[in-house]
């Protein structure tokens, strides 16, 4: 008796699910990334400071970032410019949304308590320190107390 090659069992893997699970994950973490460079504003001139450095946080923090134009006008995206007026209101409505989320995720500010976002100001060097002291202090008003300045630490 003799045997021929053609006999045996061969076990070819079906690597279509694999492909399919893999370009799954892929796409569910393309969708949950962090694209946090979307609220830096490009019209933004930082002011240079020699022991500029980044700031140390966990990617969990919750952050809030302000663009403040050189005439002192808030940049959000996707609208135009605020006045000193409007970015206040836009602060208090941020800080009444901060709030809200506190309580949906099931944690209970004190009276007085601060929040835990912290602001990061990018602010343009050309900005006033007048209106620079106004959004800080209605930013503290309503409860913010971490923040973190942007500055560039070389010409560029």
């Amino acid at each position: 008796m003799s045997g021929s090659v053609s006999s045996e069992v061969r076990a070819e893997p079906n690597l279509t699910p694999l492909l399919d699970i893999v370009f799954q994950l892929i796409t569910f973490f393309m969708m949950v990334i962090n694209f946090s460079k979307d609220a830096y504003d490009a019209r933004v001139r930082l002011p240079v400071a020699g022991s500029a450095k980044p700031v140390d946080a966990s990617p969990h923090d919750d952050r809030l970032v302000l663009n403040l134009d050189r005439d002192g006008r808030l940049l959000v995206p996707g609208e135009v410019p605020q006045g000193t007026e409007e970015a206040i209101n836009w602060i208090k409505q941020q800080a009444r949304l901060t709030r809200i989320n506190l309580e949906f995720a099931g944690k209970k500010l004190k009276a007085g308590e601060a929040l835990p976002t912290t602001l990061v100001i990018r602010a343009d060097k050309g900005t006033p320190y007048s209106q620079f002291f106004r959004i800080v202090t209605a930013c503290q008003a309503e409860g913010f107390q971490k923040f973190a300045l942007k500055a560039m630490n070389s010409e560029g």
